[in-house]
């Protein structure tokens, strides 16, 4: 007997092919609801497998085992597992909402990225807004920095001799103020 990582022994490869014979036995979901023997020539079994009763109990209470059937057979091989998961995924859609079923799951998304759209223009434009302020205080500050801080910032003067001055005059300054302890 070989104790190795990589090898098996003779029991346990037989044990394993007698666990693949007995899954192949067992009997899929539809033929396990529909209480019928599920053969090897069963088309539902694999794509509704025993595990998984609550799918196939959907698809029939929606669509009836032998439409399923019916259906499936019309789809290419290749293409038979979409279609029993397009089946399972409407029939839970039909049960959520039996007026719409997944149509009504469709327009929902679609108002959905509407409003996303919408959300998204009006992001877009604020940032657009924020952006052009952004620029104009920059061009503000880079006016500001470039003049000489002792020139006159619209042509006039500095002068203290003028009466509209804002020159310290304690007689005009105001008393009332809350802000001088």
């Amino acid at each position: 007997m070989d104790f190795g990582y990589g090898t098996f022994s003779e029991s346990s490869k037989m044990g394993l092919e007698a666990l693949a014979r007995a899954r192949t036995h067992q009997p899929c979901a539809a033929c396990k609801m529909l209480r019928r023997r599920c053969d090897g020539k069963c088309i539902l079994a694999p794509y509704f497998p025993s595990d998984e009763i609550e799918k196939f109990a959907g698809v029939h209470k929606v669509f009836g085992a032998s439409n399923v059937i019916k259906m499936i057979q019309m789809v290419e091989e290749t293409n038979r597992e979409d279609a029993a998961k397009a089946l399972v995924y409407e029939a839970t859609a039909r049960i959520r909402d039996p007026v719409y079923g997944s149509t009504g799951a469709i327009f929902q998304l679609q108002k959905m990225v509407q409003e996303l759209t919408m959300q998204l223009e009006s992001t877009k434009a604020l940032v657009l807004e924020l952006q052009h302020q952004k620029d104009q205080l920059l061009g503000i500050l880079l006016n500001v920095n470039h003049r000489d801080p002792l020139s006159p910032i619209d042509g006039g003067s500095f002068s203290l001799d003028h009466d509209d001055s804002m020159a310290y005059d304690p007689a005009k300054f105001p008393v009332e103020c809350d802000w001088i302890f």
